[in-house]
């Protein structure tokens, strides 16, 4: 299990959401002394123990550190991403299990900018993604800035990161999954594929898309039929696009 740095969290929703989600990782909540519709985010801390601190405007501003608060900042212990193999074990802990229950995995190589990795959690939690798995290089950490992308989902869901994704691909295969790279020049369109089956979405990176080796490893390219002169979409919008699309719960049989 790997460690980064502390997290401050920024923004009503966001506070809320890691207080409902994960009081227990919470070390302090600040909010703003004279801001109204704070109350719940009150409550929520004292009953579950984690200290609150009033404070004035400008030293909350201080706090959050550029980012927008609404009056509510919290303090969450450094982030301790999911052990990889125990990860896929409590997903579906064998082939049949795998085969049987369908799982969906979201893999990201190389996503550097933190709002859209933040983003692309938020979209993964509301279409029933149940682990990630990231790259350890050229990836954007989960920090403050993705955690308020997120509205707070990162914090409840599990994401792992590993060295390079073409190292685990052959093991998620072995597992039952097909392993469905995104490309704008794809070979497969979006409509065409089999989604009916355990699927490991890999999502590129903003400009440069997958690494090659990961490309290469893929059981299928991928890409969204577009209409006009527009050549991409942004990484976070063309992962909502595909989840929404392929993994939402009335497309399966």
């Amino acid at each position: 299990m790997s460690v980064d740095p502390p997290l401050i969290i920024a923004g009503r929703n966001a506070v809320r959401e890691a207080l409902e989600r994960a009081p227990e990782s919470l070390e302090k909540v600040c909010l703003q002394r004279d801001a109204r519709g704070l109350n719940q985010i009150r409550s929520l801390a004292t009953r579950a123990g984690i200290p609150v601190q009033m404070l004035p405007k400008d030293g909350l501003r201080r706090l959050a550190d550029g980012m927008t608060h609404q009056g509510a900042v919290a303090f969450q212990a450094a982030f301790s991403y999911a052990d990889y193999s125990v990860m896929l074990k409590d997903i579906a802990a064998d082939l049949d299990t795998v085969r049987a229950q369908r799982p969906r995995l979201l893999l990201l190589d190389g996503i550097q900018d933190p709002r859209n990795f933040g983003a692309i959690v938020r979209s993964a939690v509301a279409f029933g993604v149940q682990g990630l798995i990231v790259c350890a290089h050229h990836m954007a950490p989960v920090n403050a800035a993705m955690v308020k992308a997120s509205s707070g989902t990162a914090l409840r869901m599990p994401i792992a990161r590993v060295g390079r994704l073409a190292d685990v691909i052959p093991e998620l295969k072995e597992r039952g999954y097909f392993v469905y790279g995104t490309a704008a020049h794809g070979a497969h369109s979006i409509w065409e594929m089999d989604w009916n089956c355990p699927v490991a979405l890999v999502i590129g990176s903003e400009g440069r898309g997958l690494f090659p080796d990961t490309e290469r490893i893929c059981d299928r390219l991928v890409s969204i039929p577009m209409d006009g002169d527009v050549e991409s979409l942004n990484a976070s919008v063309a992962t909502g696009v595909l989840l929404a699309l392929a993994f939402q719960p009335g497309y399966r049989n």
